[in-house]
Parts: structure tokens; sequence; C-alpha cells
């Protein structure tokens, strides 16, 4: 629009003249709206946009909340893995059989339960500064509960809580980061620290325990120690990542109106200005838990309606079940079945889980640049997977065997990215947070529940039967993927 005043006679005459289509600014759909300079005489257009994927760098602040994922994640990895390293002391300090024991492997099962059907809700009334208070503080009670070395059923149901605060961590910063751009990259990275992790921890629980003469318990003051840090870091990264955060990041849509046709999420409620503001409530956000909830569609159960979700769920269960059994279960078979040496068998667990870390870091970008689609990267990984445990199993050569556990792991760690990159596209952006939340706890508890299984065969069989299991796994994990719809092409920056 363009303002003409010009002066005739002594009288003033104003000229709006507004432009031609051909003069507007020409923004592509995925443009973020530019507004021109007023002072130079000029209005903005009226455009419809949509908004750029965020990136690990931008807004800045995510350059700070990735790194403090990235820590949270080692944390994830070790609680996860220091379980099978003392197994055998826990065995012999609460004087039980091994059918007893096992149930350090089950219980957490019931802790990502609760955070697969709470992870949601969390998100939604205390935001993503909620998450990372909640998880940090079940890591911190958890472990200090376990230092104290209480009665062993005590001790079961405190693993509840440490599964608690691993399936929403894992649901939460999975569910953010795979929303970005480039996500197969930063998402690699995110579980290639989970698999740091997870090769650290058994390495530093079993030196304390035998060449410190630490007690298994006092493992667990460095984890006291490291999930302080993880609160402090999470909390002070996501602090402004409230419940309005939230709600202004995911707006609802007409499907999520409560009953009276508004779409103001609950715990919102209209000023006079017809503005929302939210209730203030603590540290934890500006959503109110304990006001009036809107009647309103629960987006878990829509997303867990869904055949994506229900698939990819699915195929990270067996996924989860295949990689913790052979990072659990690999130095029995290697100094049983293998005749291997104590320390050169539990350096192929070891191995195993820096296979999964390097491919984590590597392969996401090769997933980004050689491939067509996640699916079509996956479905050639667990081509690559089945040939590689076939020579695992059949080779009966210690060396061998070892090599070819490292590169199963590296072929095996880009998996759990793909999936949560296939639910994040293949599903509206209102339900990424309940299905990927859903999706990857559910998943977790396969690294329970498989386990187990290979065990309590193995009582009865020999732990040979570890290597037919994988196996079939992996091929029934191949037979899940490749029923996921088709997939759009890489999400570039």
């Amino acid at each position: 629009m363009r303002i003409n005043n010009s002066s005739s006679g002594g009288s003033s005459t104003l000229v709006l003249e507004m432009p031609s289509r051909s003069q507007q600014p020409n923004h592509s759909e995925k443009d973020v709206p530019v507004f021109e300079d007023v002072s130079a005489g000029a209005l903005p257009s009226p455009t419809t946009a949509t908004p750029r994927l965020q990136k690990w760098n931008s807004p800045r602040i995510n350059m700070w909340r990735c790194l403090a994922t990235f820590y949270s994640f080692i944390i994830l990895g070790a609680n996860d893995a220091a379980y099978g390293a003392l197994i055998p002391y826990l065995e012999t300090y609460y004087h039980v059989n091994y059918t007893v024991i096992s149930l350090v492997f089950l219980s957490p099962v019931v802790g990502y339960s609760l955070s697969a059907l709470l992870n949601n809700h969390i998100h939604t009334v205390y935001g993503q500064r909620g998450v990372a208070i909640l998880m940090s503080v079940s890591h911190i009670c958890a472990y200090t509960a376990i230092s104290v070395h209480p009665p062993y059923p005590v001790l079961v149901i405190v693993f509840i809580l440490a599964g608690f605060g691993n399936g929403l961590g894992d649901s939460g910063w999975n569910a953010w980061i795979g929303d970005m751009a480039n996500a197969n990259e930063v998402l690699g990275f995110l579980h290639g620290f989970y698999g740091l992790g997870a090769a650290l921890s058994p390495l530093i629980a079993t030196t304390l325990v035998t060449k410190a003469n630490w007690q298994w318990y006092e493992f667990y003051y460095l984890m006291i120690g490291a999930a302080v840090l993880e609160l402090v870091l999470l909390v002070s990264t996501f602090w402004k990542a409230d419940a309005q955060a939230y709600h202004t990041e995911h707006p609802r849509t007409a499907d999520d109106t409560d009953s009276s046709g508004s779409s103001t999420p609950a715990g919102i409620e209209a000023n006079s200005d017809s503005e929302p503001t939210a209730k203030k409530q603590g540290i934890f956000g500006r959503m109110s838990p304990f006001g009036k909830r809107a009647k309103r569609k629960s987006q878990t159960a829509e997303a867990v309606k869904n055949r994506v979700t229900i698939l990819a769920s699915v195929f990270l269960l067996i996924y989860v079940g295949i990689e913790v059994s052979i990072g659990g279960w690999i130095v029995t078979f290697m100094l049983r079945v293998r005749n291997g040496k104590p320390f050169a068998s539990g350096l192929t667990s070891m191995g195993f889980w820096l296979g999964i870390t390097v491919g984590r870091l590597v392969l996401g970008f090769v997933t980004a640049r050689l491939f067509k689609s996640e699916k079509h990267a996956v479905a050639t990984y667990l081509v690559c997977s089945v040939a590689l445990q076939l020579l695992f199993w059949l080779i009966p050569n210690f060396v061998v065997s070892a090599v070819m556990v490292g590169f199963l792991g590296f072929f095996l760690a880009p998996l759990f990215p793909a999936a949560v990159v296939a639910l994040t596209k293949l599903l509206p952006k209102r339900l990424h947070v309940a299905a990927v939340g859903f999706a990857a706890a559910f998943g977790a508890s396969g690294a329970c529940v498989l386990p187990f299984a290979v065990g309590a065969i193995a009582n009865a069989a020999g732990v040979k039967v570890l290597q037919p299991i994988i196996l079939a796994a992996l091929v029934l994990c191949l037979g899940v993927w490749l029923l996921i719809p088709t997939l759009p092409k890489q999400r570039m920056a």
C-alpha cells in the first residue's frame, strides 16, 4: 500500500494504492513469514506459511538443550547396562536364586508402562520442563534408595522408579529431536551417547567391585552424583519450555476442542482480551493439573489406535530386546560356548556397545544421504545384521565371533532413531509426543522381557540358544518394518 499526499488549492488528498498481485512478495510454502520494513513505506502482505523445522542449533538455546539430553542419555544407557554386570553380586548378597534375581530385569517394565501412559499428559500440563524435573528426580530417588541396599522386595520396587525415569526421558527427548530437521543425524548422536553410557557402565561397575573392593551398591553413589548433574543441566536448559511453550509449538486442532467448541487448552483461561493466560503453578510450569480439564479426545488413545504407532511400537519392542539380550548375554556365551577367557569375553560386550555407539554417530549421516527414505535404510541394515548374525553363529571361532558382534552392533545402531523419524513423518505434529512417547516406552520394555526370556530358556537348553533366538528376532523385526507405510523423502535443513 502506498500513501500519496498531494496538495492542490490548499487541500490535501490521501490516495491509497494497493499493490498488484505480481508486486506482492513471493514466499515459498516453507518460508517463515517476512515482515518488510514499515518505515520504507511497505506493509506486510498476508500469507499462509508453514514454520521451518527447528534445528539442533536454531534457536540457539537448542544447542544447550541437545547437550543436556545427550548427557541424560548417558545416564539412561548406564542405568540399563549396569543390571547385567551387577547381577552376580546381587545374587550373592541377597542369597536368592536366578529366577528371583531376574525380577530386577522385569520390574522396570512397570515404570516404562507408566511413562507411556503419562508422557503426553506431563507434556500437556508441565511442558518439557516437567519431563526434565520428574525424570531426574526419579533417577535421584531410585539411586539413593539402591545405594542403601534395602531388602530385596523393596529393591525390586525401586527399579520400577528407575524405569519410570528412563521411560520419560526416552520418550520425551526422542519426540523432541525426532521432529527436527536432520533428525537422523541428531538422533544418531543422542542414541550414540546412550551406547557410550551402556559401554562404560559395566566396565566401571565391574572394575570397582573386583579391583577396588567396593560393594555392589556403592556403584550407585556415582549414579546419584550423575543424576544430580542431570537435574541441573536439564532443568536449567529447559526452564522456559513450560506448558504454554508446549501448546504454542503444538497448536490444538478442531479434533481437540472441548464440548463447548472451545479450542483453549486445559488449564488455560481466556482473559478480557481473549488472549490465553496460563495459570501459574510453581516450578513445573503454568498449567494447573488440578483445574477443571476440558473434555477433549485423548491424544495418547488416538495415537495408540493408529496403525503406524502400533507397528513402530512392536518394531522397537523387538529391536530393544535384541540389543539388550546380546549385550547382556554375550559375555556368558563367549565364556561357555566359545571357551574364551574372562577378560577377553568381557571385552566383547564392550565391543558390541562401542559398535552401537559408532554406528549411531556414523550411519545417521549415511541414512540421510544415501537412501531414499528411512524405510529403505533400515531394511538394508537389517539384512546386513541377519548376515552378520549367521556368521557369528555358524563360525565357531572366538576372534570371528568377537568381530562379528561388533559389526552387528554397528548395523543395529540406527534402527531406533530411524523408527522415531518414521513416526514423526507419518503422523500429524499434535500426535508426535504421544505416539513417540508410547512407542519408545513400549519398546524399552523389550529390554526387560526378551533378556529374561533368553535366560529362562538358557536354564533348560544352555546359553547357546541365544543365537537362534536373536536370528529369529532379527527376521521378525524385518518383517514388521516392511509393514510400515511408504515414507516421504529425507527431511534436510
